[in-house]
């Protein structure tokens, strides 16, 4: 990979699939008009070699190449565990 890989922090929503988490990036964007920040969300597939993440843990994923269908993020590291 060229250069340094974009990271994003979110909060794990599932943890069903072996080796894999999904997690949910919220990010504030202004309206064009009316100028009020608005919530949007997107949802990642991101690698967890050892199945770690749980459902409410706040990450930092990495870009990586692609490693399945779907899923072109890696797990960096774990920055809070859910209580």
């Amino acid at each position: 990979m060229r250069g340094k890989p974009k990271t994003r922090e979110g909060v794990v929503v599932s943890d069903k699939m072996h080796k894999t988490v999904v997690v949910t990036i919220e990010r504030l964007v202004q309206h064009p008009k009316y100028k009020k920040y608005l919530k949007r969300r997107t949802r990642v597939k991101a690698h967890d070699e050892e199945n770690r993440c749980g459902v409410g843990d706040r990450v930092l994923i990495a870009e990586s190449r692609p490693l399945s269908h779907d899923k072109r993020w890696r797990v960096q590291a774990i920055l809070a565990k859910a209580v």
